[in-house]
């Protein structure tokens, strides 16, 4: 199994376009310490000529461009992008599906939630019906993935829910402290090849780890896990922003509750935290936060990794 990193950086990328942040001083100078990252997202591919994306990144375009595996290769038309898979609404993970509007045949998997949200989105209305079908996944129930017309690309996928938040822009104030949150509106993936035991976990937005959480990736090979922010108050102590991590439904790097701390113990053979905010000093590679988390085990996902499973 094939796994390209397309985007590791949280939403707004890095540097994000509206932040004078130290970190994106050093990447627009060309740091090559603060290397530039484009918005979560990953390819992966059992045979390495059909890709399933997990999750369609604003920075789409950019990420075909930067990455031979999704370049079209045969005729006037074709790409290798089989089929997008969704982990929740967030608009750094749905907003690239409007790059594969030019009436390519692909699939979309998503939660009910979320697929009724695009529904409610005219503006999603390119993605033409007569070429991407639209398929709803339901929670802890593996599924084949397949292109548009039913064709197997070896690839099993179980979508579980994790603690997180509904997409900022379908917050409902009244609806209490978790401001209208269902399960479904954030799950984390276990992405398998088919009739195979390799398979690994992309998490790359969860608020907490629960024992559930923890009984599940026991034992991995791999984890992709949701590295936005090294603290909690990160952003509020930066002055670049108003809402705690947990707030925003992101679990912290560091911290006796923070996700290193978490995986202590779980025996994961390969930790690589995605999706990183650009405040978060663990995107420089020279920062002393940088250096406690490969002491800890872990790596830090970049744009174009490859990984081979």
């Amino acid at each position: 199994m094939y796994i390209v990193v397309l985007g590791a950086a949280a939403g707004g990328g890095f540097p994000q376009w509206n932040t004078n942040s130290a970190n994106c001083q050093r990447s627009r100078a060309g740091d090559p310490a603060a290397r530039p990252q484009t918005q979560s997202s990953i390819a992966v591919s059992a045979d390495g000529a059909r890709w399933c994306l997990f999750n369609a990144s604003p920075d789409l375009r950019q990420q075909i461009a930067e990455n031979r595996q999704l370049h079209p290769r045969t005729g006037k038309r074709h790409s290798p992008i089989a089929a997008v898979v969704l982990t929740n609404g967030d608009v750094d993970h749905v907003a690239g599906l409007l790059n594969l509007r030019e009436s390519q045949p692909l699939a979309l998997y998503a939660s009910g939630r979320v697929l009724r949200t695009l529904a409610d989105n005219s503006i999603f209305n390119v993605l033409n019906p007569d070429f991407v079908a639209r398929r709803e996944f339901a929670l802890d129930r593996p599924f084949a993935v397949t292109t548009r017309d039913g064709a197997d690309i070896g690839l099993s996928v179980e979508a579980f829910a994790v603690p997180g938040k509904v997409a900022l822009y379908l917050e409902d104030p009244g609806a209490g402290e978790n401001f209208g949150t269902r399960a479904g509106d954030t799950v984390g993936l276990r992405i398998a090849e088919r009739n195979s035991d390799t398979c690994f976990y992309y998490i790359p937005g969860c608020a907490a780890m629960t024992p559930a959480l923890a009984d599940r990736l026991r034992g991995a090979a791999l984890v992709l896990f949701d590295g936005t922010l090294w603290t909690d108050d990160e952003m509020v102590a930066g002055g670049v922003g108003v809402k705690t991590g947990q707030r925003m439904g992101h679990i912290s790097m560091s911290g006796p509750d923070g996700t290193m701390a978490a995986f202590a113990g779980l025996d994961v053979a390969r930790r690589m935290f995605i999706h990183i905010n650009n405040t978060n000093p663990v995107i420089v590679d020279d920062s002393p936060e940088r250096a406690e988390v490969a002491a800890a085990g872990w790596e830090v996902a970049r744009d174009g990794m490859e990984i081979e499973l």
